[in-house]
């Protein structure tokens, strides 16, 4: 498999290259170009095309949640993870429903930094209780909308309704009694079937359709 092409953006030189050195140690990374501000991402991001973008959140110029709008409307298959020192749960969720795919902490072990970057490079981190509940505050479920026929099937509206609680993959298959990879496949197809990008999304979809028990 090709390592994953990251781009990092961060206004501190030091920043960039604290995450730099802990990347560089993993040969399923490789570190493409370096910014400072939003600005800066998007043009690195037409004259690179990053699989995944570290982007932090304040930044002088153009901030990390508008660098990410603008990015996620031209690109949106490449992946953004915010990386920040603070767990701000109001702007965490602001880059969320921008796009992003999730965040990193800045002053989490070096040693789950690659942990935490692969899985969201895999499409494999779960949606946080935390998150899942602004979700829920923002889209408060109707019980008495009409729900719109869904093109899932009856495993996947499990998978979907799992996924959407906050289950990683690994919970899911073992809830289900599937492997792994099932449950990749089925969300994958999930995502497909309803034009969606990512478990934020997915989210946001099972609450509006007020799918979640």
């Amino acid at each position: 498999m090709q390592p994953f092409r990251i781009l990092i953006v961060d206004d501190h030189a030091h920043a960039r290259e604290a995450i730099r050195e802990i990347l560089e140690e993993h040969t399923d990374f490789v570190i493409v170009g370096e910014g400072k501000n939003g600005e800066e991402a998007i043009k690195l991001t037409e004259e690179l095309m990053p699989d995944i973008i570290l982007m932090d959140i304040q930044m002088p110029v153009m901030d990390g949640l508008e660098a990410t709008k603008r990015i996620k409307l031209k690109f949106p298959y490449v992946k953004i993870v915010m990386i920040t020192v603070s767990d701000d749960i109001t702007d965490l969720f602001d880059a969320l429903k921008k796009g992003a795919q999730g965040y990193l902490l800045k002053n989490i072990q070096p040693e789950a930094w690659s942990e935490h970057l692969r899985a969201f490079a895999l499409d494999e981190v779960p949606m946080s209780k935390e998150i899942a509940f602004q979700i829920l505050k923002e889209f408060p479920q109707n019980k008495t909308k009409t729900i719109k026929k869904t093109p899932l099937s009856t495993r996947e509206m499990e998978v979907l309704q799992l996924v959407a609680k906050g289950f990683s993959n690994r919970e899911t298959s073992e809830s289900l009694f599937i492997s792994e990879h099932t449950v990749k496949s089925h969300l994958k197809n999930i995502l497909s079937k309803l034009h969606l990008e990512n478990r934020v999304q997915l989210t946001s979809y099972a609450f509006q359709q007020g799918l979640l028990n």
